[in-house]
């Protein structure tokens, strides 16, 4: 059992730094940088750096990750047994970095790309990179071991698909599989009352990032239904429908004809249909929508139940978002793109 006073100091302490991050009401702050070392001022006033442009996107972006775990480490930490859904939303971060080695190890990489260290909750040793196997000695991700990728499996945006890159897509999948089962797992071990906001905000990601991946992978893969259908993550939600029935019903529905989606129960998450133009599926606009969505629901839910763990979680929830709008405006910055241009690819208002 999770003590009264963790509970009250997590909320306390998770409000300060809401209160301090760019989410809600301190947004429309970033409209106005025009310059990405001013970016780095208002994000790190006191911190910034005088640095060439060029220099200062990579190591912006280093700074702006490390402080997002930094701030969800010091929450995690907060409870002297933290609840496994807590860990498993924080090692998102090691999913990632490992889905990364992975790809560089398909693409012959001799140098591991870089990580970010998790203290006591890493698993994956990846400073025995490219030795596949010392990286995964011990964890829970030995199963990759029986269908390691073989060089050269690089992942275009487009193209023809390579064997390789089915092979590197197919690994992806496994890794979202295994991540989205051991975190709705995670999900079920709460009590109701502490599983409430998150376990709704949990289920919308799922079958929203079910129905980007289909739509990615029929758009620029060009992959046909039952293949799509071997890449979805099969989760049964709380009232025993499949978190992949929404991707599941848009496989048929052609890319090219925006009246066919019209019944299609997530329509409004597609880009519009513009007079006198040709109109196609985009996928990109699709997960920015639905990202925006999950964002204005963490943000519901976070002061909802404040003694409850949906506090937490979504705290962990609105700083990823935070880093992913952060990072989205430093590189438009790094690319001349208007801040004003960057939101509006983001699909938020201000």
């Amino acid at each position: 059992m999770l003590g009264a006073g963790e509970r009250a100091y997590v909320y306390a302490k998770t409000c300060g730094i809401i209160g301090k991050s760019f989410v809600g009401k301190r947004i429309p702050q970033l409209v106005s940088v025009s310059r990405l070392s001013e970016l780095d001022r208002l994000v790190f006033p006191n911190s910034f750096r005088d640095l060439p442009e060029r220099e200062l996107l990579v190591d912006l972006e280093r700074r702006i990750l490390n402080r997002s775990v930094k701030q969800i480490l010091t929450i995690v930490n907060v409870y002297k047994k933290p609840p496994e859904l807590l860990i498993r939303l924080l090692r998102a971060y090691e999913y990632a970095d490992l889905k990364s080695a992975l790809i560089a190890l398909a693409g012959g990489e001799t140098r591991a790309p870089e990580w970010t260290p998790l203290e006591r909750f890493s698993t994956v040793h990846f400073e025995a990179y490219p030795e596949l196997k010392a990286m995964l000695k011990s964890t829970e991700f030995e199963f990759l071991l029986k269908d390691s990728p073989k060089p050269g499996g690089m992942i275009p945006e487009s193209g023809n698909v390579s064997d390789s890159e089915i092979d590197s897509i197919g690994m992806q999948t496994k890794l979202d599989r295994h991540y989205y089962t051991a975190l709705w797992a995670s999900l079920a071990k709460l009590s109701r009352y502490d599983r409430e906001g998150i376990g709704k905000i949990l289920e919308e990601e799922i079958s929203l990032r079910n129905v980007v991946w289909a739509l990615r992978l029929r758009m620029y893969y060009r992959m046909g239904s039952d293949e799509v259908r071997k890449h979805l993550v099969f989760i049964e939600g709380k009232k025993g429908k499949s978190l992949a029935e929404d991707a599941a019903a848009s496989l048929e529905l052609p890319l090219d004809t925006y009246s066919a989606w019209d019944k299609w129960r997530r329509r409004t998450f597609l880009n519009k249909e513009l007079p006198g133009e040709s109109w196609t599926v985009d996928p990109r606009y699709f997960q920015n929508a639905a990202s925006a969505y999950l964002y204005r629901m963490a943000r519901l839910y976070f002061h909802r139940r404040p003694t409850s763990i949906d506090t937490a979680a979504c705290f962990i929830k609105l700083k990823q978002y935070e880093e992913d709008l952060l990072t989205s405006m430093a590189e438009g910055l790094g690319l001349s793109i208007p801040s004003r241009d960057v939101f509006s690819l983001l699909e938020l208002e201000v």
